[in-house]
């Protein structure tokens, strides 16, 4: 009998343990990687998408190993993006593509952070670049704007994708088309000083917009 009620004692003592491990171990799985872009305009802070995997460890392998520190957003287009991912020895690309990683709730509303790429004239698949990214700028769009870029691309734009681009803008032509795998939560508005200085040849800022990027731990 006493081995019974020993037995019954550890079994339901190990149903506790687990109910009360279950909530951390959700907890720990939707967990999102932080990162912060350090500028002299003012600082991002961006998530990176665990849904996005490949391009998530790619990025990160990469920030780990300093390959964006003191490089600079080398092109600039207001109402659009700002983009960067070369290194400070002027070596644009690590010579690698990451697969294409399509999210569909993940899109291009402004702070998107996405892979830059090559075109779908020699990239069919749509492989993403080793290390150029961008962050979306973009701009508001109101539902006859939005109504014409369904009717010309025939892409319907879901509630909530329009939604986002009703009140904080975005651009909606580059959905599906280029990997979106994070996005800036903090330090919007420094995009919208990068994406107002003055640019050259190339949409190239005439004086270098330099980063530094870290892993918030």
């Amino acid at each position: 009998m006493k081995k019974l009620s020993l037995l019954v004692s550890f079994t339901l003592l190990s149903v506790a343990l687990c109910m009360a491990q279950a909530p951390k171990a959700a907890a720990g799985a939707q967990q999102q990687t932080k990162i912060l872009i350090e500028t002299e305009y003012g600082n991002m802070t961006a998530i990176l998408y665990n849904e996005t995997p490949q391009h998530r460890d790619n990025f990160l392998k990469l920030v780990k190993q300093g390959w964006y520190n003191g490089s600079i957003f080398h092109r600039v287009i207001n109402r659009f993006m700002i983009q960067g991912g070369g290194q400070e020895s002027k070596m644009n690309d690590p010579g690698y593509t990451v697969p294409a990683e399509f999210v569909s709730k993940y899109f291009h509303k402004k702070g998107a952070l996405a892979a830059a790429r090559k075109p779908d004239q020699v990239n069919p698949k749509k492989a993403s670049s080793g290390s150029q990214f961008y962050i979306v700028q973009g701009q508001k769009l109101n539902d006859q704007q939005l109504d014409m870029y369904q009717k010309q691309t025939n892409r319907v734009i879901n509630a909530e994708r329009r939604a986002a681009y009703k009140t904080v803008g975005g651009t909606p032509h580059l959905d599906d088309d280029y990997t979106v795998f994070g996005e800036v939560i903090s330090g919007l508005e420094v995009i919208d000083k990068i994406a107002a200085v003055q640019t050259g040849p190339g949409d190239k800022p005439v004086k270098d917009v330099k980063m530094k990027i870290t892993v918030i731990k």
